[in-house]
């Protein structure tokens, strides 16, 4: 079921005009900015988005504006595991992978327990908070830190709510709060 939904939801972003996921986009990261959690955080972790998904590139120059702390993820294939690295430039300090993600150069990895709120993807969400990530596990291990004590916010467009309830394994995390460019939901 799950590799079904993140087809269609694939499909259903990849069918969209890149003028339109842009303007909706820039209504999820203004309707972001005026939440409490983004305004008292201070360390913000965000995904830097993949040519489909919704952008956020505002979010991450926005932050900047406000004086936080910007880290990006980077993948450690060999430990299967998420390092967060403060970026300071959506240019100079990113690379590429072989995957097609932009992630930190390098960097030292950032304490999880002083990260504020991390800004997480997901192919779809449901009314609940469950998420349905791009299928490797990376947040959901990232989030799982016994040291993680700030919000997860899901950042997604609404048509990528998905009506029913999306099936949750042992290790999937949900997301504490989601944004999108109509509404926010917040989940216990």
């Amino acid at each position: 079921m799950k590799k079904e939904l993140r087809q269609r939801y694939r499909k259903l972003l990849a069918d969209m005009p890149a003028d339109v996921r842009s303007a909706k986009s820039l209504r999820v990261c203004h309707r972001l900015f005026e939440q409490p959690e983004y305004i008292k955080s201070e360390v913000i972790m965000v995904f830097l988005s993949l040519p489909t998904e919704p952008d956020t590139s505002a979010l991450v120059l926005r932050a900047w504006q406000d004086r936080k702390r910007v880290l990006a993820p980077k993948v450690s294939w060999n430990q299967r595991r998420m390092l967060a690295m403060e970026i300071r430039s959506l240019t100079d300090d990113l690379i590429v992978t072989p995957m097609g993600i932009r992630e930190p150069v390098t960097g030292i990895p950032f304490p999880t327990s002083l990260i504020d709120l991390v800004i997480v993807p997901g192919v779809a969400f449901d009314e609940f908070g469950n998420r349905l990530g791009r299928g490797r596990g990376f947040y959901d291990r990232f989030l799982s830190h016994a040291e993680f004590e700030g919000t997860a916010c899901g950042f997604a467009l609404e048509m990528q709510v998905s009506p029913t309830t999306i099936p949750m394994g042992p290790l999937d995390r949900p997301v504490n709060m989601l944004v999108t460019d109509e509404t926010v939901r917040r989940f216990k």
